[in-house]
């Protein structure tokens, strides 16, 4: 474990800061355009209108996120159900899957905290509360399901797209496409979270524990699923590796780059 830790520190930070950068930035957009004192608010009555754009941004944000330095580098999980995929597929050692997860949660967490210190108020009462992600009015049975489906449908798109030679390069730009329309469309199910790190970081800032169930369930069972169906219909030798994005000069710590020769050699 020591010698894992000594050689793979800096994916794991890298892991906490960027889901640490994307709390910050949920935060203070979900401030922005809940806020009532908010001049976003004033403006944009439609809270339709502002879901958009609450999308917009955080597809953007995550987008950001995954080509960065640091998301080429790391892989960009930042999702403890994404890691907890990529191990049962057998692209991520078990001490890194650990780490991984465990750096997805502090970095959610310090990121909430951080933005409360920035925002104050604004953030922690309603209807903001820390961005918390709660079940909609069909309630928690129904946020289970969409966070299942939701999370199925996000893996399955990350599994093709990142697995074929000709478009591999655009799994970021499609993972955060799903992100945006989620936010915007899917939100009022179920809070839109596919993410138990992001989830607990607002859920502690908050003490709201609402639920917490359908967050640290739904997502690896979605997840899952299409890992199981990928394999199926395609094998698992047909998983290069555990990064988001690959065709970068960055080192990788799943594969130490095979998968960008086998995408290179791979015909389709």
């Amino acid at each position: 474990m020591r010698d894992v830790v000594r050689k793979h520190w800096p994916e794991y930070l890298m892991e906490a800061g960027g889901l640490g950068v994307f709390m910050l930035s949920a935060c203070g957009f979900g401030t922005l355009l809940g806020y009532p004192g908010s001049p976003v608010v004033r403006a944009i009555p439609s809270p339709m209108l502002r879901q958009i754009l609450m999308g917009l941004a955080m597809g953007l944000t995550n987008l950001g996120i995954i080509y960065s330095p640091w998301g080429q580098r790391s892989g960009a999980h930042l999702n403890p159900a994404v890691t907890l995929t990529f191990y049962r597929l057998g692209k991520v050692a078990p001490w890194d899957a650990i780490f991984y997860a465990l750096s997805q949660f502090i970095g959610g967490i310090l990121g909430v905290q951080i933005a409360a210190q920035a925002l104050g108020m604004a953030l922690s009462q309603p209807p903001v509360m820390h961005v918390v992600t709660l079940p909609g009015s069909g309630g928690p049975l129904v946020a289970f399901l969409a966070e299942v489906v939701i999370t199925f449908l996000l893996m399955t798109v990350v599994l093709h797209i990142s697995n074929t030679r000709r478009i591999a390069r655009y799994t970021g730009l499609f993972a955060s496409l799903l992100v945006m329309l989620y936010i915007s469309l899917e939100a009022p199910l179920s809070g839109m979270s596919m993410n138990p790190a992001r989830t607990f970081g607002s859920a502690f800032a908050a003490h709201l524990w609402t639920a917490l169930w359908v967050y640290f369930l739904a997502p690896p069972l979605g997840m899952l699923l299409a890992a199981e169906l990928y394999v199926q219909r395609k094998g698992r030798e047909s998983v290069f590796c555990a990064k988001l994005h690959h065709q970068n000069p960055t080192r990788c710590i799943f594969c130490a780059h095979q998968s960008m020769r086998r995408i290179d050699r791979e015909p389709n």
